[in-house]
């Protein structure tokens, strides 16, 4: 189950589209894309269904509805337990906000949090198919 703090989700069509890419950005050392229903159907299509609840991570994002996280620097590799500094981009604000991601693995897909917010769990996030 996906939980996320009220307030963090705003539905959005073109703000995907819109991110741009960090010439030095880093990459996590995994394979595939990991998502919800919504998250998964974006990572084969390229495409936005418009839902609320979508949730994608790549070796090189994390994307939701209303913000997308470009993954800077890989700081710590546990296994396939990642953190990462991530910068942020939320729709409706003017400026990308820097944060760690803590990006664990378990028998049902990666959890994502940010240090920033304890609140925040992404997850589980399953192997796209």
């Amino acid at each position: 189950m996906v939980k996320v703090l009220s307030g963090h989700l705003i539905p959005t069509i073109g703000f995907l589209a819109a991110l741009p890419i960090a010439a030095l950005a880093d990459q996590l050392p995994i394979k595939g894309s990991y998502g919800n229903k919504d998250g998964c159907a974006y990572a084969k299509s390229g495409e936005s269904t418009g839902s609320e609840n979508f949730f994608l991570l790549t070796s090189e994002a994390i994307t939701t509805a209303a913000s997308a996280c470009t993954i800077e620097k890989v700081l710590k590799t546990e296994g396939k337990n990642f953190t990462a500094k991530v910068s942020c981009e939320a729709e409706g604000e003017e400026a990308a906000s820097e944060d760690t991601a803590k990006i664990t693995y378990g028998p049902k897909g990666y959890t994502i949090g940010f240090t920033s917010d304890a609140g925040i769990k992404w997850g589980p996030l399953p192997l796209c198919k």
